[in-house]
């Protein structure tokens, strides 16, 4: 091979020589690695990335994009520009001039990155050095890629084999200018983050007590709160700091640490949680008095304060042969997997294949270090393992010892040493810490069928692979946790406001299973306890599978309900798998045409579905509200499925809300139930039959919850063949005014039974209610008594006591007041009202309404009497019934908003005698 190093020279003119990559890798490299030859490889290779591309011309503008990507990910946005344009006058050169394909690679080192594009067109000369020449046409479609290199890289270079050219060129990193510590490039406009019109930025101070010091007027338009109700309260007042199954860092000791950086929440002045992205410094002043600075930010404008993730590169080796051989990427393999989940079990997988064992394991340690969870399995019976938890201190084995490597000759000579294979059939086992800073944070383990299959030398190998992974699973772990955090969080949001919108207790149970289904468990069951003494009541089933739900629910229904334990926490319930167990036992023998044996309950009927369904763990949070247990939320998993300790930690965060929630449904349903029924007591029990009248009666109250407000009407017998009847209007609505009207119907049909005049009647209820004193409300009342005649008519007596006066319809469509207005009630202590006597032939209406009917409005327009004068004209003919109806009708349609007013209508009818 020959190599021409060309800091200047006289290029070749190329010969006439953008493509989709054929492959495309990128691999880290160790520091020690690869190191240039003489010509440019002076730096440490630290990755590489590279991709083929075939000789068409969409290459250009892939390889463009590829060099773009590479460089960007590396954090080198600095030099992007002149690698892209390099790149693609050398690429340009191979696919389209020379009709090659080309390979493109990228070097990175730590002071820049050489990229090198190889074609399959050698049948060059070695380009010499020689007198500088000037660059020719710049409007020439060739020759210009060398050129380009001598003008824009810091080294470049031509090197041929028999079968390849290359040319590489190499581009330094800049001085940055000092104080810069991040930069991007330019974006186009719609790829910028969203903010709002104006980015507010929320200044906070919190002294040394934790108590807000400063709150500029920035926070104040975020949140609500002006400085003087802040300043002095601790910022755990308003803080909604999310719970993190796992972690134990709250805003207290977020406060503490010297800088911060994440998200939580700010409840506002409204109640509302606000997100906000956070970024806290510890500072302290020339007297030496700690504080912290703490800048916020509405969470979708988080990009104007997080800080720039940017990726070291890892620490890697390199055998002699110049390949990749840091122990992390020989064990795992590249690419390692990014997620979780796929990188422990590609551990136990790689685990498993480098000891000849049946089967390998491992667990994840809780954050105190009392419990392992086991997080993937590869070669066990069944994954009813996964998120099985595991005490460390735990079986005569004491599995303490998973801080220390320990190796099992024969686990059938020390039943339970390692807990997670127990009936596995596993003999000889070794396990491993994983251990990052001293801290235990995980085991591995691998298992074989036959005994004394290992020693302390697999222990060793063993415990190095694990030593080599351990940082990077708890590297991910951490990022797993704080994903869920942040969902969590999201969740625990959302689930308040919707729990916070309903008081009605159904709603609320099923809101709660909803939620939970398939969230956190794939079925769910709310107990509710009607009092202390009483015992819980199943009041909810739901699983993921609508066809389930029957089944689980019959089967609850034969189980002892589980007992409402107040302590907090998640408790285990055995007895739904247990029961399932026996269903399904029960089942399979009786397919088989076998006797059951007698240790079988009987009494619990179950399809196999059913029992699969139910046959996981399941574990009780208690329903705590206002220090008294309400009632159970049950969590279940399918047969052989355990709970995660952050899903029951996010389900006892969940309990708490939906407990207080239900609680404040049951307050609201009893309240509620009390208000009805006495406001159901102020309402006439029924109409009387009145032998030639037509009575019908529409009422509807205001405000939500209402049936009887300030409106009123009645119908009732005086004496033989004499009626009263009555409606009035107190003032307002709701429960003042209906204790008034409570006190108006039943006065009136007391005084009318006495024999007293309807103006005597009235002035008795004015003292009534003037005697009331400071409750009192004046009212407007239309009182009449009526008397059927023989020949088919109807005389009334009425008294319209500043109440809107009565219309009477005659059978020619004609309608006239059929009263004179008189003062109201409750005003004035002596009243001097008289009785007005009017008659109704047959077929004529008489329409008594209240004000609500006559002041609906719709803007600025008002129904009122002449309006409803038009209404009731074209209601000749109609019964009595009708007429209410149409009336109503016409008051609903008046306008489109609710009636903020309350109405009632009565209408009375004389058909006449028949014929």
């Amino acid at each position: 091979m020959t190599t021409g190093l060309i800091p200047g020279g006289h290029p070749p003119d190329p010969r006439p020589t953008d493509g989709l990559p054929s492959q495309s890798r990128r691999e880290p490299v160790g520091p020690a690695a690869l190191h240039m030859d003489d010509r440019s490889r002076s730096s440490v290779i630290t990755a590489r990335a590279s991709a083929s591309y075939e000789p068409l011309g969409r290459s250009v503008a892939s390889a463009r994009s590829f060099v773009r990507d590479t460089l960007q990910g590396w954090g080198f946005a600095d030099i992007v520009d002149d690698a892209v344009v390099l790149t693609s006058e050398l690429v340009t050169n191979a696919v389209v001039h020379a009709g090659t394909a080309a390979d493109v690679l990228c070097l990175r080192s730590d002071d820049g990155v050489r990229i090198e594009v190889a074609d399959r067109y050698p049948e060059r000369e070695i380009p010499l050095q020689g007198a500088a020449t000037a660059m020719g046409n710049l409007d020439r479609e060739g020759g210009r890629g060398l050129q380009l290199c001598a003008a824009l890289a810091a080294r470049w270079g031509v090197d041929y084999t028999p079968t390849h050219k290359q040319v590489w060129f190499q581009l330094d990193l800049p001085e940055r200018a000092v104080g810069t510590r991040a930069a991007g490039p330019c974006l186009p406009a719609d790829l910028l983050p969203l903010a709002d019109g104006r980015v507010r930025v929320a200044v906070i101070q919190i002294d040394r007590t934790g108590a807000i010091s400063a709150w500029n007027e920035d926070a104040e338009d975020v949140f609500g709160y002006p400085p003087e109700q802040v300043t002095g309260k601790p910022l755990t007042d308003f803080a909604a700091w999310p719970h993190t199954p796992g972690t134990s860092t709250g805003i207290a000791e977020a406060l503490q640490l010297s800088r911060w950086e994440g998200s939580y929440g700010i409840r506002d002045a409204a109640g509302r949680v606000v997100p906000v992205y956070a970024s806290h410094l510890r500072v302290r002043d020339t007297d030496g008095e700690p504080s912290t600075v703490c800048l916020l930010v509405r969470d979708h404008e988080r990009a104007v304060l997080q800080t720039p993730v940017r990726v070291s590169a890892p620490d890697t080796t390199t055998s002699a042969e110049g390949k990749s051989s840091d122990p992390f990427e020989v064990f795992i393999g590249s690419p390692a997997p990014d997620d979780l989940d796929g990188l422990l079990q590609r551990t136990v997988e790689r685990a498993r294949d480098m000891l000849d064992a049946d089967s390998a394991f491992l667990l994840l340690a809780t954050d105190d270090e009392t419990e392992l969870e086991v997080r993937a399995s590869t070669g066990l019976p069944s994954a009813r393992q996964r998120f099985a938890r595991v005490p460390v201190e735990a079986g005569p084995g004491r599995y303490g010892s998973a801080r220390m490597p320990a190796v099992h000759d024969d686990l059938s000579s020390v039943p339970g040493a390692v807990p997670l294979l127990n009936g596995t059939g596993m003999r000889s086992v070794v396990t491993v810490p994983l251990k990052v800073e001293g801290r235990l944070t995980g085991s591995l383990g691998v298992a074989a069928e036959a005994p004394g299959r290992y020693s302390n030398e697999e222990a060793l190998r063993l415990q190095f692979a694990a030593d080599r992974i351990a940082l990077a699973v708890e590297s991910a772990r951490l990022g797993e946790l704080e994903r869920l955090r942040r969902g969590s969080l999201s969740f625990l949001v959302e689930a308040s406001d919707l729990l916070a919108g309903t008081l009605d207790r159904d709603q609320t149970l099923a809101l709660m299973a909803q939620m939970t289904v398939p969230t956190l468990a794939t079925w769910c069951a709310v107990y509710t306890l009607a009092d202390q003494a009483a015992d819980p009541y199943l009041s909810y089933v739901l699983h993921e599978d609508e066809e389930l739900i029957d089944g689980i629910k019959s089967l609850l229904s034969k189980i002892p309900p589980p007992d409402p334990v107040p302590t907090p926490g998640a408790h285990v319930w055995t007895a739904p798998a247990e029961a399932a167990h026996q269903a399904a036992l029960r089942t399979s023998m009786r397919s088989l045409g076998l006797s059951e044996p007698a240790s079988i309950s009987a009494g619990i009927n179950t399809t196999l579905a059913t029992a699969s369904a139910v046959g996981g763990e399941t574990v009780v949070l208690p329903l705590v509200a206002r220090n008294r247990v309400i009632g159970m939320l049950t969590l279940g998993k399918p047969t052989d499925e355990h709970f995660r300790q952050e899903i029951l930690e996010l389900g006892e965060d969940l309990s708490r809300r939906a407990a207080l929630a239900l609680d404040n449904a049951r307050l609201y349903s009893e309240r509620t139930a009390i208000s009805q029924s006495l406001q159901r007591s102020l309402l006439p029990p029924g109409l009387p039959q009145i032998d030639g009248v037509e009575v019908d009666v529409i009422y509807r109250a205001a405000g939500e919850g209402n049936e009887v407000g300030g409106d009123f009407y009645d119908v009732f017998p005086i004496g033989e063949n004499t009626y009263g009847f009555a409606i009035g209007d107190v003032c307002g609505t709701g429960p003042n005014a209906a204790a008034v009207t409570g006190l108006a119907r039943h006065a009136l049909r007391l005084l009318a039974r006495e024999g007293l005049s309807g103006p005597a009647v009235l002035q008795r209820l004015n003292s009534a209610i003037l005697d009331e004193g400071a409750r009192s409300r004046f009212l407007t009342l239309l009182y009449g008594e009526l008397r059927p005649r023989d020949d088919g008519s109807a005389e009334l007596k009425v008294v319209c006591a500043g109440h809107p006066l009565p219309l009477r319809l005659r059978q020619d469509g004609t309608v006239e007041p059929a009263a004179e207005p008189q003062p109201l009630l409750g005003v004035l202590e002596d009243l001097e009202l008289y009785e007005q006597t009017i008659s109704l032939d047959p077929g004529d209406v008489l329409l008594c309404v209240t004000d609500g009917v006559t002041e609906r409005r719709e803007g600025t327009r008002m129904l009122g009497d002449d309006g409803l004068t038009e209404v009731l004209t074209t209601c000749t003919g109609l019964t009595a019934g009708a007429v209410a109806a149409r009336v109503m009708r016409a008051v609903e349609r008046f306008a489109s908003d609710a009636p903020s007013d309350d109405m009632a209508i009565l209408a009375m009818r004389v058909p006449g005698l028949p014929s």
